[in-house]
């Protein structure tokens, strides 16, 4: 064997030297025989080395030897393309057959040697179509890879599978027809590109981490892989993780973008590995459950033995001896058990999915736990700590990065905060183009320089207002400030106003919603600094919110820089008897406590207070939309444009209202706008309570008059609060 190993590396170099070369399959006829071409030349022992040692060159190895035994004695073609190298060359069309399919049996005795990757037609192989029937393009040298490691199967054979037996309604119908289906070894590169080639089971109704982008330089396998070894670069890695030596090592890196306890057990610094783990346990033993209550046959699973899922005969819940045998294969698989079933396979057979795409991988089992939970009433493994998405800035599932992905473009509008590179392109031009959608936003969202990992310097940001503000020279959080700013202002607001050229409660058609946008924490925090909500003329504002002066006056001095939640133990410090942020009340020393809202109560936490303003303003915009406007109007908080023609009056927008409200006044615009803007910033009551009491107590005036606000209390003006 050793003879027909140097037989092969000798044909390579042949090929490399554009010479007349030995064919895999003469090299595989003279197994035995002497080798004439010698030994490999020197120069080039090191990468055959390197290969003779890796699996793919393991002749022992069940993946060329499985069919041995069998009575043809020939690889089936429909295995052959990746358990031996003539059949990986018939699929790609280098024997003179049609490309992308093998047409023949492979014979026995051949490994996935130099031959298969090293020829004219995988070096024109730019494209890869995934069991899905998905297909990626424009691909580099990485397409010889993906050809085998995809799996064997996705959403869409799991969904034909169940479509066949006529049971997609049916969840919890046993079928005996319905087998296990299997995603295969290795299948690394399903995991890779995630939703877009849907290797995983994917719930009807759910969105998925599409393509895993990694670091530039870092996205393909052979950038992480040696690809003649097939081991990991481990000293690459440690170029940004430090201290890895190991696989080990590997296995417990957790980055910043990822600081979530996704399976719930409090500790959200293991690596992404262990997470991935919990879940799978957490997923098999839902598996178990379900099976027992509701399919009626209990079950087990063996990683080792084919077709993986057994009758636990003694429903002990291990695998017992003879269990995991054939004629012992599970029978009873219902829909949902299948479904979440194929997903516990996927994340066992790809022993790298932690690295390849752990996202994709925590959506997978998660959402497979909450199927089984769900068709179990609500009953099963508790979810209630565990988390599915990763933090905002890191959520590929979230409308912010997907909202774009059929038109293939974001707008140049949208870009700088919807891309990972748009926040930089706009630092250095002043302005944004489309680009392509993004996964996410990404360490190079906002570091210029990795591993150093420092941030672009900014002194000062611009908001909506043309207001220039800055948390000072240099300052890592002017950085937030870019997006965390809306995309309107009173100023904006009054232009529009101005141009309809009517009175305060005039009708006119020439006025449209204006939507501040989401989450503009920092344009509540500076006040009336950038006037991003609108402020009535003649009526004087807070400016910007210093807490307490010193410690906590930044975006990143109250929130965790990568997992965006609020530093809350910080807060305690002070506020010693709150739970929760919701809860806090804070009157500084020697001022008088206000009531705002006029209940009586000068203790209940600021949350409070803004809310009864927030409830009384949407009561008072209906009434005024009703009786002044003419016009019922109806908000949604999740629907474009939010405020819709309450057709029925019953101050709900219902499944069939889908008019768009136009029937404005410049006042019911005011108040519309900053009840939109009290509402899409979720932090207000700590980024800058009091002028949010502001401007809605000025809002309640506005549309209702004196008597709207005949008991309330406007928040005092001050220079700091």
């Amino acid at each position: 064997m050793k003879v027909a190993r140097y037989l092969i590396i000798g044909g390579v170099l042949l090929i490399l030297a554009g010479l007349i070369v030995v064919s895999a399959a003469s090299v595989a006829a003279q197994d035995e025989a002497p080798n004439p071409l010698g030994e490999p030349p020197t120069f080039l022992l090191p990468i055959y080395e390197e290969w003779v040692a890796s699996p793919h060159a393991d002749v022992t190895a069940e993946a060329f030897n499985h069919w041995n035994e069998e009575a043809d004695k020939v690889i089936p073609p429909a295995c052959a393309a990746c358990h031996s190298t003539p059949g990986y060359q018939d699929y790609l069309g280098a024997d003179g057959t049609a490309a992308g399919v093998v047409d023949n049996p492979a014979p026995l005795g051949s490994v996935v040697n130099c031959d298969a990757c090293h020829n004219s037609a995988a070096s024109t192989l730019t494209a890869v179509t995934f069991p899905s029937g998905a297909e990626i393009t424009d691909l580099g040298d990485d397409s010889r890879c993906m050809v085998c490691h995809q799996g064997r199967a996705s959403t869409d054979s799991v969904n034909a599978a169940i479509e066949k037996l006529n049971l997609t309604a049916e969840p919890n119908t046993v079928n005996a027809d319905l087998g296990f289906i299997n995603i295969h070894y290795y299948a690394a590169a399903a995991s890779l590109y995630g939703a877009e080639v849907r290797g995983g089971y994917q719930f009807a109704g759910k969105t998925y981490q599409p393509r895993n982008d990694h670091v530039e330089g870092y996205n393909t396998c052979i950038s992480c892989h040696q690809p003649h070894t097939l081991e990991l670069k481990l000293s690459e890695c440690a170029t940004c993780h430090e201290g890895v030596r190991t696989i080990e090592d590997v296995r417990d890196i957790r980055m910043n973008g990822s600081m979530i306890d996704y399976d719930g057990d409090g500790d959200d610094f293991e690596g992404i590995r262990g997470e991935i783990e919990t879940l799978q346990e957490m997923l098999l033993e839902a598996i178990q459950l379900y099976a027992a209550e509701v399919a009626g046959t209990p079950i087990v699973y063996s990683s080792a033995a084919y077709p993986y899922f057994f009758i636990d005969t003694n429903g002990n819940g291990k695998v017992d001896e003879g269990e995991a045998v054939f004629p012992n294969k599970y029978n009873a698989f219902t829909p949902v058990l299948l479904q979440a079933a194929y997903n516990y396979q996927v994340s066992q057979k790809d022993p790298g999915g932690y690295t390849h795409n752990p996202k994709y991988h925590i959506e997978l089992l998660y959402d497979s736990i909450e199927a089984l939970n769900a068709q179990m009433g609500g009953e099963g493994i508790d979810l209630s700590t565990a988390w599915r998405n990763d933090p905002g800035h890191f959520d590929a599932t979230a409308e912010s990065f997907r909202h774009w992905d059929a038109d293939g473009e974001v707008p140049g509008a949208c870009a700088r905060c919807h891309t990972d590179g748009g926040l930089a392109v706009y630092l250095k031009n002043g302005v944004n183009i489309a680009a392509a959608p993004s996964r996410s936003l990404q360490c190079s969202t906002c570091h210029d320089a990795i591993p150093e990992f420092t941030v672009y310097p900014l002194t000062e940001a611009t908001f909506p207002s043309g207001v220039k503000v800055s948390f000072g020279e240099g300052a890592p959080d002017n950085l937030c400030l870019n997006c965390h700013q809306g995309r309107e202002s009173t100023i904006s607001v009054n232009r529009v106003i101005s141009a309809a050229g009517v009175g305060p409660d005039e009708v006119t058609d020439k006025l449209t919603f204006r939507n501040i946008h989401y989450f503009a924490a920092g344009a509540t925090l500076f006040g009336t600094e950038v006037k991003g909500a609108y402020e009535f003329e003649g009526k004087a504002y807070n400016g910007r919110n210093l807490h307490d002066g010193e410690d906590y006056t930044t975006c990143t001095s109250c929130h965790d820089t990568h997992a965006l939640t609020v530093n809350f133990s910080d807060c305690q410090d002070c506020h010693e008897d709150a739970e929760a942020a919701r809860e806090i009340r804070f009157e500084p020393e020697g001022v008088e406590p206000v009531d705002y809202d006029g209940d009586g109560d000068v203790t209940e936490p600021i949350y409070d207070e803004i809310m009864t303003f927030k409830t009384e303003l949407l009561a008072k915009i209906k009434v005024y939309a009703a009786e002044t406007a003419g016009t019922p109007i109806a908000y949604s908080p999740v629907r474009f444009p939010y405020w819709f023609v309450d057709a029925n009056g019953n101050g709900e927008v219902d499944p069939d209202e889908r008019d768009r409200y136009v029937t404005w006044t410049p006042n019911l615009l005011r108040a519309a706008y900053n009840y939109q803007y009290a509402s899409k910033d979720p932090g207000v009551y700590v980024h800058n309570p009091d002028y949010i009491l502001q401007i809605l107590y000025d809002s309640l005036e506005a549309i209702g008059g004196a008597e709207a606000v005949a008991g309330y209390n406007r928040a005092p003006v001050t220079s700091g609060s």
